[in-house]
């Protein structure tokens, strides 16, 4: 199968979509597909071209990391149509998610989408606390535009994120339930040099006592960090040795410094800034348990590659951590701040409670691979091919792709 996958986001950037489709593509080849990328190029007026990826020229729009493409590239046309696709699966809503579905249409072409982002959570980066309900109203049509009435199947990472389109949403439709997978194997400890870690510590000014709790993700006001920095005077008091690690970069890192500051916590609250992709699993293994407190993710992968570490997962009881976790026997789960805190304390005080949920959460992990992965998109693939609403429509696209590939001849 040709499959072409459509997204805003791809390594070198990384976050939880780019991780996502460079999984599945992975994943898919693996398999024994041919599978190709269109994504944005970080220059405004230049395309590239690199093995079955093409990035397209993108200028940022202020919000996040986010940059736009023009609706429809022509310069990207001829490439995509020598590709000559079976299936697009779509990762974004706007900009290259946009020029997929005229693609799609154009060509006959059947679209998949994956739904990755819960954008009511994000959208005070707009508005600024202004017209809140009118724009989570606007927001709900245009995603029922683009997730349902422009799409032949939609996937969802959780059953979260399912709820949203079937209970809020109202949608018809299948929804189906597939979990993002990761490279398990690339956090594993045994994978990773002994003599990294230490130097890692060392630049760090981490001692081998310190009981470390680690963050890594997007340092934005919806990741809720601010809740662990004012509670981790508290964590302290119970283990005086404990230091917090928070990995990553985004728009609210002053703002969270500040608070530490204000805090007097500058000594055991360290901030690594943004690591490179291939560092990442360094960080994961020298901590000794993983930390979240966001509402608002779809899945949170860095829960998943914590997990792959043998590292000890607190997150706050949110579905799309609950879905991953199951409470006390592979991590452990909170509501309160309390609560927050006593799992810690119970992680660092019962070592054989520590080794079995670290143990634990390795064999979770697995669940997660990205031939797992592809091998359930796969099937909504083929649902999507063999469907055979209109014959007539399957004959032209199948006329349309023997032009295309006699065109290409001359």
């Amino acid at each position: 199968m040709r499959i072409g996958l459509f997204t805003d986001t791809y390594p070198p950037f990384i976050n939880g979509v780019s991780t996502s489709v460079l999984m599945l593509k992975q994943g898919l080849e693996k398999l024994g597909h041919e599978v190709y990328v269109v994504t944005v190029n970080d220059e405004a007026f230049s395309y590239k071209k690199e093995e079955n990826i093409l990035r397209i020229p993108g200028i940022p729009v202020g919000i996040m990391d986010y940059r736009l493409t023009s609706i429809y590239p022509l310069r990207a046309l001829k490439t995509i149509k020598k590709w000559n696709l079976d299936i697009i699966h779509t990762h974004t809503e706007f900009g290259i998610g946009s020029f997929a579905r005229l693609i799609s249409k154009q060509f006959n072409i059947p679209l998949v989408h994956t739904y990755h982002t819960m954008y009511e959570d994000y959208i005070y980066y707009i508005t600024k606390g202004y017209f809140d309900a009118a724009s989570k109203k606007l927001v709900e049509h245009l995603t029922l535009f683009l997730c349902d009435k422009t799409i032949d199947e939609l996937i969802v990472p959780t059953e979260k994120a399912k709820d949203l389109f079937k209970e809020k949403y109202k949608v018809k439709r299948d929804v189906f339930v597939i979990p993002s997978g990761i490279d398990v194997k690339r956090f594993y400890s045994e994978n990773i040099d002994k003599k990294d870690i230490l130097d890692l510590k060392k630049e760090l000014s981490l001692k081998n006592r310190d009981f470390i709790i680690l963050y890594v993700g997007r340092i934005a006001k919806e990741k809720s960090i601010d809740f662990i920095i004012n509670n981790f005077d508290k964590v302290l008091k119970k283990i005086p040795n404990a230091k917090m690690l928070i990995v990553g970069d985004g728009p609210a890192l002053e703002d969270l410094m500040k608070l530490t500051s204000q805090k007097k916590l500058n000594n055991v609250v360290l901030f690594a800034g943004k690591a490179p992709w291939q560092e990442v699993p360094k960080y994961y293994s020298l901590c000794d348990v993983f930390v979240t407190a966001s509402k608002t993710e779809t899945q949170g992968l860095t829960v998943i590659e914590a997990m792959a570490a043998s590292k000890a997962v607190v997150a706050i009881k949110d579905e799309s951590f609950e879905n991953v976790i199951t409470d006390k026997k592979d991590g452990l789960l909170f509501e309160e701040e309390k609560d927050f805190i006593n799992c810690i304390y119970k992680l660092y005080s019962d070592k054989k409670f520590y080794n079995n949920i670290c143990n634990e959460a390795k064999k979770t992990a697995l669940k997660y691979t990205p031939e797992a992965y592809a091998k359930s998109v796969l099937k909504i693939y083929k649902k999507v091919i063999n469907k055979d609403p209109n014959v007539f429509k399957k004959t032209i696209h199948n006329v349309k792709q023997v032009f295309i590939k006699s065109g290409d001849k001359k």
